[in-house]
């Protein structure tokens, strides 16, 4: 091996090191949706992060739950895949601000407020490209 191929070697080999120690925090970097628009959800956004692993959804401290009977977080992917998630309302007035995305979903385009009660969109908002 020449000299000026393991300088070309050594070089590539500290390259790929630094990827390797800098991408996790790209990864880990958060996304924030515009501000929600619908019948009932007008305001706050949602905050996506990474725990580990998982995709995490985390309303904002502007957020209003709707004064409707069942609210709940619902997420689209970036095929228009719906799912329906969480509950926002748990028992003893307890909000589900923040929630765990499933595995399953790949992506997430969008975050719905969905009423299963009338079984309604309240209001969505939408990353600027799918986050997950």
């Amino acid at each position: 091996m020449t000299r000026s191929t393991l300088r070309i070697c050594l070089t590539l080999v500290a390259v790929a090191a630094v990827v390797l120690l800098v991408s996790p925090l790209w990864a880990q970097s958060s996304h924030t949706t515009g501000v929600f628009s619908g019948a009932k959800v007008n305001r706050g956004t949602v905050t996506h992060s990474r725990d580990g692993h998982h995709n995490m959804l985390t309303m904002s401290a502007d957020f209003e739950i709707p004064d409707t009977p069942d609210p709940h977080w619902q997420v689209v992917d970036s095929h228009g895949n719906v799912y329906l998630l969480k509950r926002l309302m748990i028992k003893d007035d307890k909000i589900n601000k923040t929630i765990m995305v499933p595995d399953y979903v790949p992506n997430i385009s969008k975050v719905q407020v969905w009423c299963a009660w009338a079984e309604v969109v309240l209001g969505e908002s939408g990353f600027q490209k799918p986050v997950g």
